[in-house]
């Protein structure tokens, strides 16, 4: 069995044949999946997933290219949607993207350190966006740790040695997406390499990122094979092995998530 720890089944890329894409899921092996919240003010539509497919679950949160459109969205808010839903799992995604530079990096803090609280309180993880920001990621995560452990996620990793090192010492998970399989991801997989294998998760990301396998479709959540594969030969351990590690470990991040 696998965990697709990151997708966005909401999105309208996937309107017309959502029971077909959670059927093929279930098909290839990925028992379970957690759909993204990319704005707190859409979660009713995510919340409507989780109650069709049993097998979906979902988090809170605003993407950081959304930043200035949920200022007002508090870490009061968050926490209490996040306690009032049983299938919200997960607070995020949040962070910094300063590669699109379409918000402010002063809003994209002030929603990421609202998100951190959010976090810390429940003690759900959070789900960290990080693009072209790293040494402002890795010193806000060191910052706001000395303040209180909270869980986090740095998913569809794709950035340097010295935030993977940040995040693993800081009791974070690493996620890789199907960027890990792209023929020039080699400085990616040899970070890959030196993460602790309790630490490792897979992802899609999907619609976006299909990994080699795929590459140039819409991605989807049974896809994650690909990526769990080229994880195995990194770690060189067997396909079968890399399945239970990376479901052990999103079952001890995503604690809410029961096992189905």
């Amino acid at each position: 069995m696998l965990v697709d720890t990151h997708c966005h089944l909401d999105f309208a890329d996937f309107d017309a044949e959502r029971d077909e894409l959670v059927a093929r899921a279930h098909a290839s092996g990925v028992g379970q999946m957690v759909t993204i919240s990319t704005r707190v003010r859409k979660l009713e539509k995510l919340l409507a997933l989780t109650e069709r497919y049993p097998s979906v679950f979902c988090s809170v949160g605003t993407h950081p290219n959304n930043a200035d459109e949920e200022l007002d969205v508090t870490a009061d808010e968050l926490v209490q949607l996040a306690e009032a839903n049983a299938k919200v799992v997960a607070i995020g995604e949040a962070g910094l993207d300063y590669f699109y530079d379409t918000q402010k990096p002063e809003d994209q803090k002030t929603g990421l350190r609202r998100h951190i609280e959010a976090a810390r309180r429940t003690q759900l993880p959070l789900v960290i966006h990080s693009r072209s920001a790293d040494d402002d990621m890795a010193a806000i995560l060191t910052e706001e740790t000395g303040k209180g452990a909270f869980p986090f996620i740095l998913h569809c990793f794709s950035s340097g040695q010295g935030l993977a090192d940040t995040g693993v010492a800081l009791g974070g998970y690493v996620s890789y997406s199907g960027i890990l399989t792209f023929p020039k991801s080699t400085e990616l997989r040899e970070i890959a390499a030196t993460v602790p294998m309790d630490r490792l998760l897979v992802e899609t990301d999907a619609p976006y990122l299909a990994p080699k396998r795929w590459r140039g479709k819409r991605n989807e959540p049974s896809y994650v094979v690909n990526t769990a594969e080229v994880l195995a030969e990194v770690k060189g351990v067997s396909y079968d092995e890399i399945a239970a590690i990376t479901t052990e470990n999103a079952f001890r991040c995503f604690s809410k998530m029961p096992r189905l």
